[in-house]
């Protein structure tokens, strides 16, 4: 079975990250590892923007796929961003092996609001499903209930749903790619 190995970037809770090895084999037909590993966001804090950027720690990233890891998503609690845009819930190498999600900003803390686990383990499940996606040549589907429709605000990611709807998995399941062995 494909085997993604989540990577910790930064001080992130067992008990998130956990919750998450159980969800993603609900959602696509992989099995899930904590890597015992983490990753320091320090070297790419940029300071002008007080946020990280996330392509250079998907760089940094690559060269920790091993040969058995299907996936390598990272998960942290920092705030993501690429030059182009103020923000990002995560970022994904397109048909690559190695994505990462923030939950900086899907924290009901961040609005000013009371927390709520049970609403972040849901969006930020929809978010590793929607990069993980991208991992697999998926682009951003009109569809506002899929995992892989577009979202700039936490609103959009509380439409979507945890899966992807029935054209998207078409696509993944006609490239076969999530058979066993295969990376891309």
């Amino acid at each position: 079975m494909n085997l993604v190995h989540l990577l910790p970037v930064g001080k992130i809770e067992s008990t998130l990250l956990e919750s998450l090895c159980l969800a993603i084999p609900r959602c696509f037909p992989v099995s899930c590892q904590i890597l015992p590993v983490e990753l320091d966001p320090a070297p790419h804090y940029h300071p002008e923007r007080q946020q990280y950027h996330s392509s250079e720690i998907l760089e940094r990233m690559q060269p920790l796929v091993r040969e058995q890891d299907w996936r390598l998503l990272a998960v942290t609690a920092v705030d993501l961003y690429i030059p182009i845009l103020k923000y990002v819930f995560g970022e994904a190498q397109m048909g690559g092996p190695c994505a990462i999600v923030s939950f900086h900003r899907l924290r009901q803390e961040f609005y000013g609001l009371d927390p709520d686990q049970s609403l972040l383990n849901d969006r930020l499940l929809k978010e590793c499903i929607h990069e993980l996606g991208h991992t697999l040549d998926l682009a951003h589907c009109q569809d506002y209930r899929c995992a892989m429709a577009s979202a700039h605000s936490v609103e959009w990611i509380d439409l979507r749903e945890r899966g992807l709807c029935d054209a998207c998995r078409f696509r993944v399941e006609s490239k076969t790619l999530l058979s066993d062995g295969q990376r891309k």
